[in-house]
């Protein structure tokens, strides 16, 4: 890896005064050099027609998509020298996973801890962690699992506590954590996958619980991964009116984050204002939107396909087309959900296959 980019990318991502100039300069840098060392990325380009010769501005960066990650190894370095390789969740079926290669998680966690403290953490710089996922030393390839572990190593209190694992939710340490709550009495926050929260729910009926846990003033909710069309009859507003009402907060206190394994950073709302609401990048990531059709850029209001160009994407590929629908709207972009025809991904089916092992 270039010593120029280890230390220009942490760099840029630590400063606040920075300029599109130059973001677009460090990305045609970053460019340049997964072109001449990641090789499938080099042979893709040349394939259609891009080279660093010719890749004059950030949008002309060529984007791959996310399931190339599947069938690629898309490294600058050898992979077998990697701390770190991520892994998509699959299905039940034993898809091919989609691979993500850290030499080292350097900038990783730099990227994630200084979106997260600036977008969920608000004011305070430590709270209560409650976390509905399982560990990284469960799911040692899992990039959810790793980035709730830097939430609770770096943001958390020595009360924060695992509420979920391989085995499911467990619902006595969540009682445990809900009346630690009560008596702490000052903002905690809960953290898991959007589809942990809907098995969470269901034991409590399943036990005959209280499904409503008053959480002190000031904490915060956040969920991760949507559904994945594994949920009937759920949409996002029933969803988060199931949230407020079983922790008796706010909507603006409900945070979603919006990422993917083949990315190394992520992108937050500010609350539920709105449905579906705004998501917002950090300075080290752009965002644009193309016709899934035309592959061409769409006019401003018009949805598309998000392409992500992700700085912190250090050693695989710094631009990915994804295959979710949105639109740039002022402040960021609305996700508008998957691509009609593509099977379900993500971290909500790591859930739905721990959950039904749980019911069975």
């Amino acid at each position: 890896m270039s010593f120029d980019l280890n230390y220009l990318i942490p760099a840029f991502i630590n400063r606040q005064d920075v300029s599109v100039a130059e973001f677009n300069e460090l990305a045609l840098r970053l460019f340049k050099h997964q072109f001449d060392f990641n090789s499938p990325y080099q042979h893709f380009c040349r394939l259609n027609g891009k080279t660093p010769r010719n890749v004059f501005h950030w949008t002309d960066i060529p984007p791959i998509s996310i399931n190339a990650f599947k069938d690629l190894n898309l490294s600058c370095v050898d992979i077998n020298c990697c701390e770190r390789v991520f892994m998509t969740s699959g299905t039940t079926r034993q898809d091919t996973r989609g691979r993500h290669f850290h030499p080292n998680l350097d900038i990783y966690n730099l990227s994630m801890k200084s979106f997260f403290k600036k977008a969920f953490m608000s004011s305070h710089e430590i709270m209560p962690m409650g976390i509905l996922f399982p560990s990284d030393v469960e799911l040692p390839n899992s990039s959810l699992a790793h980035y709730l572990k830097l939430v609770i190593d770096h943001f958390g209190t020595d009360d924060s506590l695992y509420l979920m694992s391989n085995s499911g939710v467990d619902i006595e340490r969540f009682i445990q954590f809900m009346n630690f709550s009560k008596e702490y009495g000052k903002p905690i926050a809960i953290l898991g996958a959007s589809f942990s929260y809907i098995h969470l729910f269901d034991l409590l009926k399943k036990r005959g619980l209280s499904t409503v846990f008053p959480l002190p003033n000031g904490s915060r909710i956040f969920d991760t991964g949507g559904f994945k069309g594994q949920v009937d009859d759920i949409d996002l507003s029933d969803f988060y009116d199931l949230l407020t009402t079983i922790f008796q907060i706010p909507l603006t206190s409900c945070i979603n984050m919006y990422g993917m394994t083949e990315l190394s950073s992520q992108f937050y709302d500010m609350g539920q204002q709105s449905l579906p609401s705004i998501k917002k990048s950090p300075h080290w990531v752009q965002t644009r939107v193309i016709d899934p059709i035309t592959m061409q850029e769409c006019t401003p209001g018009q949805p598309g396909l998000l392409v992500h160009c992700d700085l912190a994407n250090i050693n695989s590929v710094s631009t990915i087309l994804t295959e979710d629908m949105g639109v740039i709207v002022d402040g960021g972009f609305q996700l508008l959900g998957r691509v009609t025809g593509l099977q379900p991904r993500g971290c909500s089916l790591t859930v739905e296959s721990i959950a039904l092992t749980q019911y069975e």
